[in-house]
């Protein structure tokens, strides 16, 4: 698990989020365990995909423990760019309508994922960035074959270490 923090960007009444993780796995593993739905399932949540520009997700995380009409998200693929940049809308009830960005690139035998979430207001980006750790968290597992980290712990665990926003 990564002990390297998510940025927040603040301009305005608007937020970026940005996380840069170092895996150490092929380009091509990392692509298919963030578009391939079945894998995706096993880190994030239910997720439907359609592999195009213009195709359609919806995802559905396993957490955090609130009514799934409050964490569904649906969207528009925006990028599809294989092995390399996915980038799709991020609808979801809670939260202003944003755009998140998977860009991924080759670094020797590994891949370097830089992660993006903009659109968010500055409340909802604080917020969201322990929560997306902790999803990178399970991802970086999954990659590894091992156990998955409970989300809602490893929420607490790193929300702790994120400065003092709430």
């Amino acid at each position: 698990m990564s002990e390297r923090l998510g940025e927040v960007a603040i301009d305005g009444d608007g937020a970026v989020i940005t996380f840069v993780r170092h895996l150490p796995h092929p380009i091509e593993d990392v692509w298919s365990a963030i578009t391939d739905p079945s894998r995706r399932a096993a880190w994030f949540g239910e997720t439907t995909l359609s592999g195009r520009a213009g195709g359609v997700i919806e995802m559905v995380p396993a957490e955090p423990p609130v009514p799934r009409e409050h964490k569904r998200m649906t969207g528009r693929i925006l990028v599809w760019d294989p092995p390399h940049v996915l980038e799709h809308e991020w609808g979801q009830a809670i939260v202003e309508d944003g755009v998140v960005r998977y860009e991924l690139a080759e670094d020797g035998a590994g891949t370097v994922l830089t992660f993006t979430h903009r659109g968010l207001g500055v409340r909802n980006a604080r917020g969201f960035t322990p929560g997306t750790h902790a999803y990178l968290d399970r991802l970086e597992a999954h990659l590894a074959g091992t156990g998955l980290p409970l989300w809602s712990r490893r929420y607490e665990e790193v929300a702790a270490r994120y400065p003092s926003w709430r």
